[in-house]
This record gives C-alpha cells, structure tokens and sequence, in this order.
C-alpha cells in the first residue's frame, strides 16, 4: 500500500503549465517533484521512485518542427527502457495538451498492446482547422466504458478549458480509428468540436487504461471560482482519481 503518492512532472525549454500542473497534484494529495529533462538524462533511476508521470502543457521547444515533436524523440532517445518498466509496473501517466501531443508522437499512445510502446506515430494532433489558437471553455462528454481511472465519479457532461493551435486529433488509418472505438479507448470527447478533430475527440487512453493524453487543462479548472459562471468544475477529479488509484493498486 502506497503512503504517499509520489508524481514526477517533466519540463523542458517551453513548459509553461508545469506550476498550475503541480499546483493540482499538491491539492490531490501528492508528493509533486518537477524535474528538467537534462537532470533525469543523467538521473535515469529516478523514475522508480515515483508513481505517477505527468507531461505538462506548453510548447515544449516552441513548437517547432510541429508540436511536441522534439521532446517526444528527447523521450524516444533518452528514456525507452525507463518509461516501459514505468508502464509494466503498473503506474500511471498523464500527458495535458502539449503533453497529448508529446504521448502521441512517442508513439505511446494509441498504444493497442505493450509492445506498440515507442512504435512509429499512429495519431497526432494537427493544426485546428481554424487556423487559430483556441483558447475558451468548452464542454465534453465523458465515456464511463473506457477503462482508464482517471474519470472516476465525473459528470457525464464537463466543461474544462482549452488552449491550443495544434489539437485537432487526427489519423489517417480507419483501423486505428476503430481500434480507439472498439476498444473504448476514446476517453473524452467534444460536445462543440473546437479543432475539427476526427470523431470529436479530446482525449484518449491506452489499452491499460493506465496512459492518458487529453488537450484540455484540467489543471485549470479546479475550483468553482476558475469558470468564468461559477459553475462546478470537475478538473481536480482527474489528480485525486490519479491519487486514488496508486493508493489502492501499487
């Protein structure tokens, strides 16, 4: 049984949600350590002592090349072994907006079965088709069928906020689109599509249920006061489920 669960947030040059991030976490009820991709390059053992890894939003290296591409090979070139011994121990990760992007082109997420871990891009998150940064609340629906724990005891019906140029969800392949389906890996989707992302897709999992990648902020609609109505607002569920889990199976 887990005492403390203990998260790791990863930042780099371009991170600029990593505070709000951990900010969450701490409210969950976590030990939160934010720590720079070039540490743990020379500190790889340090990911067996956390339970939870976080991507955070941004725009890591500013974007180039297309969003969240280069931390994604940092990742691929860096932390293969590392991150798969995270995964098969049976802990959790959670990638936020840029964080989606970066999960998506590690090729850890859709990720049908573990050995489609680090395997070549099946997704991605393009640019919105309106060809504008899309920063607002928007309203989504919650699939219950997908298995991740991440969505314990949320409404059917959120409304969380989104910032971003680049998350419309997109891919090419039916048969990954229909694996997402099948498999009730599509965790959240968008009741007013802001990106014109395929199946109105915000957020997805992995098989396991266990790696979650989402574009909008939970972190930034934690509590009531944060809606611009005032309404209740469910982003703080997303860290306490998190927490919740590693307390109970690891």
């Amino acid at each position: 049984m887990v005492n403390k669960v203990k998260v790791l947030i990863i930042f780099t040059s371009g991170t600029n949600c990593d505070e709000e991030t951990e900010f969450a976490f701490y409210q969950a009820g976590a030990y939160v350590s934010k720590i720079h991709i070039n540490y743990l390059k020379k500190n790889k053992n340090l990911f067996k002592e956390f339970h939870i890894l976080c991507f955070p939003g941004g725009f890591t290296y500013g974007d180039y090349i297309s969003a969240g591409k280069i931390l994604a090979n940092e990742l691929r070139h860096h932390f293969q072994e590392e991150i798969i011994e995270f995964i098969n121990e049976g802990k959790l990760i959670i990638g936020i907006c840029n964080g989606f992007q970066v999960l998506a082109k590690t090729g850890l997420l859709p990720s049908f079965h573990s050995s489609d871990y680090f395997s070549l891009p099946k997704i991605t998150l393009a640019f919105n088709d309106s060809q504008k940064f899309e920063c607002r609340w928007i309203s989504l629906k919650v699939n219950f069928n997908s298995k991740t724990p991440f969505i314990k005891d949320l409404e059917e019906i959120i409304e969380l906020p989104i910032a971003h140029a680049e998350g419309k969800f997109f891919t090419s392949d039916k048969e990954v689109l229909n694996r997402l389906k099948e498999n009730n890996q599509i965790v959240l989707t968008y009741i007013n599509n802001p990106n014109g992302s395929i199946e109105n897709i915000a957020g997805i999992c992995d098989n396991t249920g266990r790696i979650l990648g989402m574009m909008p902020h939970p972190e930034r609609g934690i509590f009531n006061y944060h809606h611009p109505l005032r309404k209740n607002v469910y982003g703080l569920k997303f860290f306490t489920n998190a927490c919740e889990y590693v307390k109970k199976e690891l």
